[in-house]
C-alpha cells in the first residue's frame, strides 16, 4: 500500500521545480508607467508588494513569495549618466547569462516609452540595441490613447525588437468623459510567451493573471502527458488499490495544475484535495460513482472490471480526471482573482464536478 503523505509531498516539490522560474527585465524612463503594467500582468500587486533588492544604483531586483518571477527593474534612462547605467544593466545580463543555471538568466525585456511622448529617445535605442544582443526585446507603448501611426514609427526604430505592443494598463477617464479600457495586456502576454524558453513559459503562465489561455493551453499539456504516462503504468493490469505509480501521476498531476494556475502549493491543500478526491473511503478514484462520471468525459470507453485498469482507461481516467480539475480552477478564477479563492472552495467544487456525469472538459 501507498504512502499518500509521502506521495504528496514528493510530486509537490517536484510540481514546483518542474514550473520553474522566470526573470523579466522592464525598463522605461521614469513616469513611463511601468509599475502600473507590472501590476496589471502579474499577480499580487508585484511592484507595490514585493520584495525589491538593489543590483545597481538604478537597478532593483523584484520578488514576491509564492510568484515564480523576478523582475529586474531598470530606471535612469533620462539621467546623465546614462551611459554607466548600460554598461551596468550589460553587465548584470551578461553575468546572469553566464550562470550554468538556466533559472537564473534573464529570459526577456520590456523597454516602456509613453506613448504621449511621441517620440523615441535615443538611450531607448540603445537599450533595445544593447539587449537584443543577449536575450528578446518586446517594445512596450504605455499609456495609449491614440496611435496616430505611432506604433509604426517605434518599430522602425526599434528593429532589433522582436515586437511593439499598444497597452493601456487601467481604465481612463479623458477629459471629454470618454472612458479608455485597459487593452493590449493579453498581446502582451501571448508575445512575452512565444519568446522565452519552454522551461520558463509555466512560471510565465502561473505568474501573469491576464490570460486564462495561457495557463488552459499548459495545464492540457500536464494533463496529456500525465495520460501518456498512465497508459504505459496500466498496460500491465494493475489494481487501483496497488496503482502507486499511477496514484503518483495523477497526484503529479494535479499538482503541476495548480501551479500553472498559479495558486500557492500547499502540502495541506494537495493533501486535502488528493484525499477527498483520488483516494480514501467513499471518494476513491477506484470507486463505483466517480469512475463512472469519470467515464463518462469518454463514451465508448469501456467499463472498468474488476477493479483492473488497462492502458487505455488508465490513460482516459487520468484525462478525465486532470480536464476535470482544470475546468474547476477555470470556473473559479472566471468571476474571482487567484488570491480571493479559498483552498476549501477549489476542493469543494472540484468534488461537485466529479459527481457530475454531463460534465464534459475544458476546451
Amino acid at each position: 500500500m501507498y504512502n499518500l503523505t509521502e506521495i504528496v509531498k514528493e510530486q509537490l516539490e517536484k510540481a514546483i521545480k518542474d514550473r520553474g522560474e522566470v526573470n523579466i527585465l522592464v525598463a522605461g524612463k521614469t513616469g513611463v508607467g511601468k509599475s502600473t503594467l507590472i501590476n496589471a500582468v502579474f499577480q499580487g500587486n508585484y511592484a507595490d508588494t514585493g520584495q525589491g533588492k538593489p543590483v545597481t544604483q538604478n537597478t532593483r531586483k523584484i520578488t514576491k513569495e509564492g510568484i515564480p518571477l523576478s523582475l529586474y527593474d531598470t530606471r535612469g534612462l533620462e539621467l546623465k549618466e546614462f551611459k554607466t547605467n548600460l554598461k551596468e544593466i550589460e553587465d548584470i545580463v551578461k553575468e546572469l547569462k553566464s550562470d550554468k543555471d538556466p533559472k537564473k538568466h534573464i529570459h526577456a525585456a520590456w523597454i516602456c516609452i509613453d506613448e504621449n511622448s511621441r517620440r523615441v529617445e535615443d538611450a531607448e535605442i540603445e537599450l533595445c540595441e544593447m539587449l537584443s544582443n543577449h536575450l528578446p526585446v518586446i517594445g512596450v507603448i504605455t499609456k495609449c490613447i491614440s496611435d496616430n501611426n505611432f506604433k509604426a514609427e517605434v518599430q522602425d526604430i526599434l528593429r532589433p525588437s522582436k515586437n511593439v505592443v499598444r497597452t493601456n494598463s487601467i481604465s481612463r477617464i479623458l477629459d471629454d468623459g470618454h472612458i479608455i479600457q485597459p487593452t493590449g495586456l493579453e498581446n502582451l502576454v501571448d508575445l512575452t510567451m512565444e519568446i522565452i524558453p519552454e522551461g520558463q513559459q509555466n512560471a510565465f503562465a502561473a505568474a501573469q493573471k491576464v490570460s486564462s489561455k495561457q495557463k488552459l493551453r499548459k495545464a492540457h499539456k500536464i494533463v496529456a502527458a500525465a495520460a501518456t504516462f498512465s497508459a504505459g503504468t496500466g498496460a500491465s493490469p494493475i489494481p487501483f488499490s496497488d496503482a502507486i505509480a499511477l496514484v503518483a501521476t495523477q497526484v503529479g498531476m494535479l499538482a503541476s495544475i495548480t501551479a500553472v494556475f498559479g495558486i500557492e502549493l500547499k502540502k495541506s491543500f494537495l493533501f486535502t484535495l488528493v484525499s477527498s478526491t483520488l483516494t480514501g473511503a467513499g471518494a476513491t478514484l477506484a470507486g463505483k460513482t466517480v469512475v463512472a462520471n469519470l467515464m463518462k468525459f469518454f463514451p465508448g470507453a469501456g467499463t472498468v472490471a474488476g477493479g483492473v485498469i488497462s492502458a487505455s482507461t488508465a490513460a482516459f481516467l487520468t484525462t478525465a480526471f486532470g480536464e476535470a480539475y482544470i475546468g474547476t480552477l477555470n470556473q473559479l478564477t472566471k468571476d474571482k482573482n487567484i488570491n480571493e479563492i479559498g483552498t476549501d472552495e477549489i476542493v469543494r467544487e472540484f468534488k461537485s464536478k466529479l459527481k457530475i456525469g454531463e460534465q464534459k472538459p475544458v476546451n
